[in-house]
C-alpha cells in the first residue's frame, strides 16, 4: 500500500509544475500582446519650412505620414522613432509647406462646365465679346443653344450688353450668357421669343426684366427673372457634368486647393433640384468609382432643408472621406455688378434703386428657424450693407428662439458693411465667408456705383472683422473669380493689384498668418471639418501644398509664391 503522504507530495509537485508552466505561458503571451510592433511612417518630409496653422506648434521642419494621416509634426529628431526600413524620405531643401487650401465658396461643377463652354473672362472690349459669339455660331447647327458666361461689363467701360449687340449674328440660335456674378444674364431675341418674353411680360418676384425707355426687353434678366429663359435651356447630360467635375478638380489641385465648399449649380432663377442631381449623378458616382480627387463639403438650397435633414438622419454628414454634407444656403439679395445688392443708400447712377430683395423675409426666417432647429448649418448670401444687417438680425432672432449652441451660421460674401456691423459678426459668432479677389474686380465699379466714401469705408472689411473676433473664411466664388488661394492671400495682405499705385483702404489689410489661416484652419472650422483638415497636426489628414519659395520673409511681405506640388492624403496629385 502506497504511503498517502508521498502520494500527496507527488500530486502537489505535479500541480506546482503545471501552474508554473501555465504562468510562464501567460506571461510570455502578455509580453507579446502588451508590446505591439512599432508604428513606422510611410514617408517623412524633411528640411522644410512648414506653416502648420496650428497655434500649439506654428512652425516645423519635418513631418511623418502614415496611411494618409499625419503621424508626427516637429523637428527631424522627433521623427526618428517612426522611421523604419520602408520609410521614404523627401528633402524639400527649405521650401515652404502649408496645409492644403480650402476654398470656402465655389460652384464647382458650374465652373467646370464653363471651362467647356464659351468663355468671356477677361474680355475688355465690346468688339471682342461680339467676335467670340460670332465665331461660336459658325460651328453650331441652327436651333442649338449658344451657352457660356463670365462676362464683366465693367471691364469695357460699364455699358451693359443687349440683345441688339448679337441678334444679327445669331438669327437662328438662342443665346444665354450669364454675367460673371451669376445674378444677371444676356439672352438674344431668339431666346426671348422662345421664352415668351415681350413688352407685356411682368417682372417675377425677386427679379427684373430690363427694358428700354419704351418698355422693350433689352435681353438682360436679373436674378429670379433668369428662370424665364433658363427653364428652356436644355439640361446638361450626366457625362458632361462628370467631365466638368474632373476638369474643375484638376484646376483646383493645380492651385493647391484640396477641399472646396460647393454651393452647387443653384442661383436665383434656377432649379433647387440641381445640387441634389449632382450629388447622386456626379459626386456619388465619382466616389464609388474611385474618381474623387478633392474633398467636397456640399451645401443645398434652403428650400430643401427637410430633404437634407432626412438624408443626414439616415447616413450622417460624412458620406465618405471625400464627401461631406454641409448644410443649406439661401440668397437674400443680388450683386453689386447687377445693381441688385441691397443698400441703405441708393446707387449713385440710379437714385431710385436701393437694390433687390430676392427672397421673402418671412419665408427666409421660417426656413432658417426650421433648418437650425434640426441642427443643420445655414449660410445666406448677403452683399449690400442693408442685407448684411438684416441677416445678422435674423440670425440673432433664430439664436434667441432656438437657444445657444455651436451652430456656425455663415454669411456668404459680407461684402459691404455699415459702420459697426463688422463687430456684430464676432458678437453673434457668425462666420464671415469672404472672397478677397472680388476686391480687385469691384474697386472701380464700387466707387462708381456707391461713391468714393461709401466704397472706401464699407467694403471688404477683413481687418475690422478679425478685430471684432469674427471667424474669417476665404474663398473664390469660382467661376465668378479665379480659383486661386495664393492670389487671395496676396490680395488680403496688400489690397491692390500689381497695376495699382495705391491700396484700396490699406487699413483693412491683414497679415500673411491671418490670411493663410482664413484659407486653412478657419475655413475648416467654418464648415465643421476642423477635426480632420485645416492644419498640419498629428491625427489629421495629410493634405498639404509645397510652395515655390524658401524665403518666409519674402512670402510674408508680398505673398509672392506659386504652387510647386499638391498632396492629398499624403499622395502627390499635382503635378500628377
Amino acid at each position: 500500500m502506497k504511503n498517502p503522504y508521498y502520494s500527496f507530495i507527488w500530486v502537489s509537485a505535479s500541480l506546482a509544475i503545471l501552474l508554473l508552466a501555465l504562468s510562464l505561458s501567460y506571461f510570455s503571451k502578455s509580453q507579446w500582446t502588451s508590446s505591439p510592433m512599432p508604428i513606422t511612417a510611410d514617408f517623412i518630409l524633411t528640411n522644410a519650412l512648414i506653416f502648420t496653422s496650428d497655434d500649439t506648434i506654428p512652425f516645423a521642419d519635418s513631418m511623418a505620414i502614415r496611411r494618409g494621416t499625419l503621424l508626427r509634426v516637429g523637428n527631424y529628431s522627433s521623427l526618428k522613432a517612426v522611421v523604419g526600413s520602408g520609410t521614404k524620405e523627401l528633402n524639400l531643401n527649405g521650401k515652404i509647406v502649408v496645409p492644403g487650401f480650402i476654398d470656402s465658396h465655389v460652384h464647382l461643377i458650374s465652373g467646370g462646365l464653363q471651362l467647356m463652354q464659351l468663355q468671356f473672362r477677361g474680355v475688355n472690349k465690346k468688339d471682342e465679346f461680339v467676335r467670340r459669339i460670332a465665331e461660336s455660331v459658325q460651328n453650331r447647327k441652327p436651333g442649338s443653344w449658344i451657352l457660356g458666361g463670365g462676362w464683366n461689363n465693367d471691364l469695357w467701360g460699364g455699358d451693359l450688353p443687349t440683345a441688339s449687340w448679337i441678334d444679327d449674328i445669331t438669327p437662328n440660335n438662342p443665346v444665354w450668357l450669364p454675367r460673371t456674378d451669376g445674378h444677371m444674364g444676356l439672352a438674344n431675341s431668339v431666346a426671348l421669343k422662345l421664352a415668351g418674353i415681350n413688352n407685356s411680360s411682368k417682372d417675377p418676384d425677386g427679379g427684373t426684366i430690363m427694358r428700354t425707355a419704351s418698355g422693350v426687353p433689352t435681353g438682360l434678366l436679373i436674378d429670379s427673372a433668369m428662370k424665364l429663359v433658363v427653364s428652356y435651356v436644355p439640361e446638361l447630360s450626366i457625362d458632361q457634368r462628370r467631365e466638368a467635375l474632373q476638369r474643375a478638380s484638376s484646376l483646383a489641385l493645380m492651385k493647391g486647393v484640396t477641399t472646396v465648399v460647393d454651393f452647387g449649380r443653384y442661383f436665383p432663377g434656377t432649379s433647387v433640384d440641381r445640387p441634389w442631381e449632382d450629388l447622386s449623378d456626379v459626386y456619388q458616382w465619382a466616389d464609388s468609382s474611385g474618381k474623387m480627387r478633392i474633398r467636397v463639403c456640399l451645401f443645398f438650397p434652403l428650400e430643401t432643408w427637410s430633404r437634407l435633414r432626412d438624408v443626414v438622419n439616415k447616413v450622417g454628414h460624412s458620406i465618405s472621406k471625400w464627401i461631406y454634407l454641409g448644410g443649406v444656403k439661401a440668397f437674400a439679395d443680388g450683386s453689386l455688378g447687377s445693381n441688385s445688392a441691397m443698400f441703405y443708400e441708393p446707387y449713385v447712377e440710379e437714385p431710385q434703386n436701393y437694390g433687390l430683395p430676392v427672397a421673402d423675409y418671412e419665408k427666409l426666417f421660417n426656413m432658417t428657424l426650421a433648418a437650425d432647429n434640426h441642427m443643420l448649418q445655414v449660410a445666406i448670401h448677403a452683399i449690400g450693407d442693408r442685407t448684411n444687417d438684416m441677416i445678422l438680425d435674423m440670425y440673432a432672432s433664430v439664436i434667441s428662439k432656438n437657444g445657444i449652441r455651436d451652430r456656425r451660421f455663415r454669411i456668404e460674401h459680407a461684402q459691404h458693411l455699415a459702420p459697426g456691423t463688422a463687430d456684430r459678426f464676432g458678437e453673434l459668432g457668425i462666420i464671415a465667408s469672404v472672397q478677397p479677389d472680388h476686391l480687385l474686380d469691384d474697386f472701380e465699379s464700387a466707387t462708381k456705383k456707391l461713391g468714393f466714401d461709401r466704397a472706401q469705408k464699407g467694403s471688404y472689411l477683413f481687418g475690422s472683422l478679425l478685430s471684432g473676433n469674427a471667424t474669417l473664411a476665404f474663398g473664390s466664388d469660382w467661376p465668378v473669380a479665379n480659383i486661386n488661394p495664393l492670389g487671395g492671400v496676396r490680395t488680403a495682405m496688400t489690397r491692390k493689384s500689381p497695376a495699382w499705385e495705391n491700396a484700396w483702404n490699406p487699413y483693412e489689410s491683414i497679415s500673411v498668418h491671418d490670411a493663410l489661416k482664413a484659407h486653412t484652419i478657419s475655413a475648416a472650422r467654418a464648415c465643421f471639418l476642423d477635426k480632420d483638415i485645416g492644419s498640419l497636426s498629428p491625427g489629421k489628414l495629410a493634405d498639404f501644398v509645397v510652395l515655390s519659395t524658401d524665403s518666409w520673409d519674402e512670402f510674408a511681405s508680398v505673398g509672392s509664391a506659386s504652387v510647386e506640388a499638391t498632396y492629398v492624403a499624403g499622395i502627390q496629385v499635382y503635378p500628377s
